[in-house]
Formats: structure tokens, C-alpha cells, sequence
């Protein structure tokens, strides 16, 4: 069984110290970005526009991706950007075929290079390798042809320019995706508490001896298949939004791990869970929000930045808009944002904490998925999920300790929610007084149901 970290204290104990462009362990990497000591990175994210991946179309994507990198550097160039951070986010083809990933990553660390040369702009390459074990169902997590194409990814990062390596890894998906729809809690505790957590372990491991003795740095992970896509349907109305509050809460242990096995940070952008690693392990943390909404809406636009060191969009297409294209303008978005936090750093810490205030105070109470954001309500329960000794204990306290702040928050009228989230509530709260004990007994009971058909005990290391 896995075992997390258990700190004295939290990385980040005080109020006063929790807010954006400082952390405790800050990071260094690149052409000499410093993410995590006092000013606020834009990290720029862009894909192609809809187009069938070939050897046809091959050359093709390439020039694309060269006309992204080159509008990105020469905007960022012209609003004299203190630093940059480009992430390329590998589509499913190009880790099937390592090559293309390592090819186009060449390609953007080169462009980079070039307009450092130039024109002075210091910058930083993330690659992000996609997740492919999840293309087939039950997926093999630690065998098969996906899993080798993954791994070779990451052994080329190195050669091919990427200063941080990270993923969006999809350990215990296949057992997550049916519980978020139906809203079983139990299920999603033993997904990410245990599946995902195992997962991690496993595959950071990888990671981080991939990258040693290289300048790569092991970054880090998101829950996006978790807690990202229960976001997504709290906002279509398709499951309420309390428990996608309590899930967001809960995949924070699964994320821990990789910072225990040496993951150095930034976290990824989509992980909306990062305060809490912040919090917790002392990493800087990549955010996204209302600079997302070219790839998903969200309710937590503005609270999402408050704590942040590097500031994202996600990730958008590759079109053409009245001004320019969208990674251009993406570039443009992000670069302002970042310049009011770093005026208001560089001011003093007061003028600091009072723009963190109002981005919090601006999306708290109208929605329980900012309420959970909130630096303080982070404080709060990441004091106890540390208090417990492994993943499965420590998602099991971190969803409960979730439930107790929101309905707290609901009784004080701190935050608004409607009578049926409100019944939501009080049933989950029910089902987790049932949860047991120990990770054996969950997983004996798992193992007993239908739940058991959807994923293979060993690829997690459970003997069945």
C-alpha cells in the first residue's frame, strides 16, 4: 500500500503567506524562468485546429505549430513579457508515435531558443505527454503498446528541448466515470484514494527517474479526469455542484503523491486543486480561470487565480480571430493579467493580499466549487488531510472535512446554494459516515461487486 507523506505542518501555514507569485520551494528552469519568487508566469497552451493526424498532413501540422510558437514569442516579445512558459499538450497520435511528440517539442524548444537569442525572452517548454493507457477499457496501466509509447515520450524529453515534463494521468478513471454520473461518492473515494494513488506512485516514479541527471524537471500532475470532468458536469446540470466540490477536494491526495515521489512543480494548470498542493507540499502551482474559458466554462473564473505563480488558458485552438490568432490572443490575455499581479507584488504584500481578497471575494459565495478555492477554507482542511498517514485515509478525511465546510458555510448563509444541493449534501455527508476504516476493507468490498469488471486488480498492484 502506499504510503504519503506526513509533514509536521503545512508548507504554508499563515493567511498573510498564502497568495500569488511566492512559494516556498520556488522553481528554476529553462532560460531562467523563476516561477514561485515573486512574479507570476503566463503559461500559454494551444492546439491545432481540427485536423485528421497522418503521415499526409504531417508537414502540415508542423507549419502549424511553428506559426503558434512564432505569434506567441513575437507578442510576448512585444508587451515585454518577464518570462514566459509554453506547454505542449501531445495529442493521443503523438504519444502513440513518440516521434511526432518529440519532433514537434524539438520544434517549439527550438523557436524558443531562437527568440532568446534574439530578442532576449526568457522562456520555459513544458511537455506534457497525453495519457493513452486510457484508450482501451479495463486499461492496461503498466503493460501493453500505450504504456510504451508514454514511456518513450518521456525518455526523448530531454533530448528534444523540454524543460518540465508532466501529465494529466488517468489511474482509476475507469472505475470514476460511471461513480461521477451516478453521484456515488463511496465509488470516487476508492478511485482516487486508491486506484488513482497507486497510479501515481507507479508512474512518478517513472517520471522522476526519467528526468534525473537531466535539466528536465518532473513537474507534476492534475486530476482533470476527475475532478475536472465532474466540474464540467456540475455546469451542464448533470450532477450537482456540491459534489463536484467535494471531488475536487478529494483528488487532492492522489496529487500529493507525485510531489512525494519528486515531482518538483509547477503543478498543472488544470489541476483547480492546486492551492491545496501549494498549500501542503510548497510547490508552485500552474492555475487556470476565467482565461480558460476558450476550453471549458467554469464558476471559479476569478478565484481560481488568487494563489496561483503561473496563470494559464488551458489550451485553445489554432483560429483565426478579428485581431489575430487565438494562441496570439490567448498570449496577449495572460500577459496583462499576470502584469497586474506582479504591479501589485511589487507594490508590497498588502497591496498583494488585497487583490487576492477581491478575486476570492468576487466568486465564494455564489458557487461551492469557488468556496472550496478560498485560501482560507484550503488552510483549513489541508491542516487536516495531513493529519492522516495514506492516500486512501487521506481522501477519506479531505471529503468529509469538504462536507463539514460547506454545510457550515450553507448555515451561515457564508454561501448560497438551493434546497436541492442542500439535500445533496446531507446525503453525502450519509455516505461518507459509511465509508470504512481501512483501504483492505474498501477494496475487499470492491472487489466483491460489479465495480471489479471495470478495471484489473494487478495493474494496480491488488491481488485479487
Amino acid at each position: 500500500m502506499p504510503v504519503a507523506a506526513n509533514p509536521p505542518n503545512l508548507a504554508i501555514t499563515t493567511l498573510e503567506d498564502f497568495r500569488f507569485g511566492l512559494c516556498p520551494k520556488p522553481v528554476v528552469c529553462g532560460r531562467g524562468v523563476e516561477i514561485g519568487t515573486g512574479n507570476v508566469v503566463p503559461e500559454v497552451n494551444f492546439t491545432l485546429s481540427p485536423i485528421d493526424i497522418n503521415e499526409s498532413t504531417w508537414s502540415e501540422i508542423r507549419s502549424e505549430y511553428q506559426e503558434m510558437i512564432e505569434g506567441v514569442c513575437e507578442r510576448a516579445v512585444d508587451l515585454e513579457v518577464p518570462a514566459l512558459l509554453v506547454e505542449f499538450e501531445t495529442l493521443p497520435p503523438m504519444t502513440v508515435r513518440p516521434e511526432w511528440g518529440a519532433q514537434i517539442t524539438q520544434l517549439l524548444a527550438d523557436t524558443l531558443e531562437k527568440h532568446f537569442q534574439k530578442h532576449g525572452l526568457i522562456s520555459a517548454l513544458r511537455l506534457t505527454p497525453n495519457d493513452t493507457r486510457d484508450h482501451i477499457r479495463p486499461p492496461l496501466m503498466r503493460r501493453g503498446e500505450y504504456w510504451d509509447g508514454m514511456l518513450d515520450l518521456f525518455q526523448r524529453a530531454p533530448d528534444c528541448g523540454a524543460d518540465l515534463l508532466a501529465i494529466e494521468s488517468t489511474g482509476g478513471k475507469e472505475v470514476c466515470d460511471e461513480a461521477l454520473m451516478t453521484g456515488d461518492l463511496r465509488t470516487v473515494v476508492f478511485a482516487l484514494g486508491v486506484l488513482a494513488a497507486r497510479d501515481m506512485e507507479f508512474l512518478w516514479g517513472e517520471i522522476v527517474r526519467t528526468c534525473h541527471g537531466t535539466k528536465t524537471i518532473p513537474s507534476g500532475d492534475t486530476a482533470c479526469g476527475f475532478a475536472n470532468t465532474a466540474m464540467v458536469l456540475a455546469e451542464q446540470k448533470m450532477i450537482p455542484k456540491v459534489f463536484a466540490a467535494i471531488v475536487r477536494v478529494a483528488s487532492v491526495p492522489r496529487d500529493l503523491v507525485a510531489y512525494r515521489m519528486g515531482a518538483k512543480g509547477p503543478s498543472k494548470d488544470c489541476a483547480y486543486e492546486g492551492p491545496y498542493v501549494k498549500a501542503i507540499a510548497g510547490v508552485p502551482i500552474s492555475m487556470e480561470g476565467r482565461t480558460s474559458a476558450c476550453a471549458h466554462l467554469s464558476h471559479v473564473g476569478n478565484i481560481a487565480q488568487a494563489v496561483c505563480d503561473c496563470w494559464s488558458n488551458e489550451s485553445v485552438q489554432n483560429l483565426r480571430l478579428l485581431s489575430a490568432n487565438a494562441p496570439t490572443v490567448s498570449m496577449e490575455q495572460l500577459a496583462y493579467d499576470c502584469r497586474l499581479m506582479n504591479v501589485a507584488n511589487s507594490h508590497s504584500s498588502e497591496d498583494a493580499r488585497r487583490l487576492r481578497n477581491l478575486l476570492v471575494e468576487s466568486d465564494a459565495r455564489s458557487d461551492p466549487q469557488a468556496y472550496v478555492l478560498d485560501p482560507a477554507v484550503v488552510l483549513k482542511i489541508s491542516k487536516k488531510i495531513i493529519q492522516e498517514e495514506s492516500p486512501y485515509l487521506q481522501t477519506r478525511t479531505a471529503a468529509h472535512a469538504a462536507i463539514e465546510v460547506l454545510k457550515e458555510a450553507t448555515d451561515s448563509e457564508e454561501l448560497r446554494l438551493s434546497t436541492r444541493e442542500k439535500k445533496w449534501l446531507d446525503r453525502l455527508e450519509k455516505e461518507m459516515e459509511s465509508l470504512p476504516e481501512s483501504e483492505e476493507e474498501l477494496i475487499e468490498e470492491m472487489l466483491s461487486s460489479d465495480i471489479a469488471k471495470k478495471f484489473i486488480p494487478g495493474e494496480y498492484g491488488i491481488t485479487a
